[in-house]
């Protein structure tokens, strides 16, 4: 006769599927989800389990600093660079003004030989000696043309106002009504080429009475 402690349907060990001495059950064998505090602690980690002020607090390596050296020096030798391009432009500028000045002084020292000349034309066609259709009318135009091909501009004439930088005043003239020095007179028309002041005008001015 079976004991009812014999009866295999109420067995406790585990060969019938309860549990043993050393076993605990599955809620202490499983965990969970980490709390949300860990895992936001988590985020603000990389990859390399490093957040960002360990990453902005970093020392900088060699090999960074040495590339930050390289970005210098080529920041500097651009500026260098652009330096000496200004310096040889505004050479090239000045060089060139020299010449275009030199250039003008030695067609000028030409043209004084002209001058005398042109005073000539300029006393004849007063005086009426010059007709137009005469060879002498002809010879004085092709002086003139040539003046005016080298860049040789006249001034100076009666009306316009006296300026000593250009005029030479020979004579001057008490002229009631006039209330600035005007010339009066032209005896000698002046001549400059280019920046070249090649004589000035000899001039009797009207200055107030």
């Amino acid at each position: 006769m079976a004991h009812k402690d014999d009866d295999p349907s109420t067995g406790s060990g585990p060969e019938y599927g309860g549990a043993g001495p050393d076993e605990t059950g599955p809620e202490e064998n499983t965990s969970g989800p980490a709390p949300s505090g860990e895992q936001s602690e988590t985020q603000d980690v990389d990859a390399e389990g490093l957040t960002i002020d360990d990453i902005l607090g970093a020392e900088q390596t060699p090999e960074a600093a040495a590339e930050g050296a390289s970005s210098d020096k080529e920041a500097s030798l651009l500026i260098d660079l652009k330096r000496l391009q200004a310096e040889y432009a505004n050479y090239r500028r000045r060089t060139e003004e020299q010449r275009e000045r030199e250039i003008e002084r030695a067609k000028g020292e030409a043209v004084k030989g002209l001058l005398p000349v042109m005073d000539d034309l300029d006393r004849a066609v007063k005086h009426g000696d010059l007709v137009e259709g005469t060879p002498f009318a002809a010879i004085g135009d092709k002086v003139r043309a040539v003046a005016e091909r080298l860049g040789v501009v006249s001034y100076g004439a009666v009306g316009d106002v006296f300026d000593p930088q250009q005029h030479e005043a020979i004579f001057q003239a008490p002229t009631p009504g006039v209330t600035e020095t005007t010339i009066l007179e032209v005896v000698e028309v002046g001549y400059r080429l280019g920046s070249v002041e090649l004589r000035p005008a000899k001039v009797v001015v009207a200055v107030p009475a």
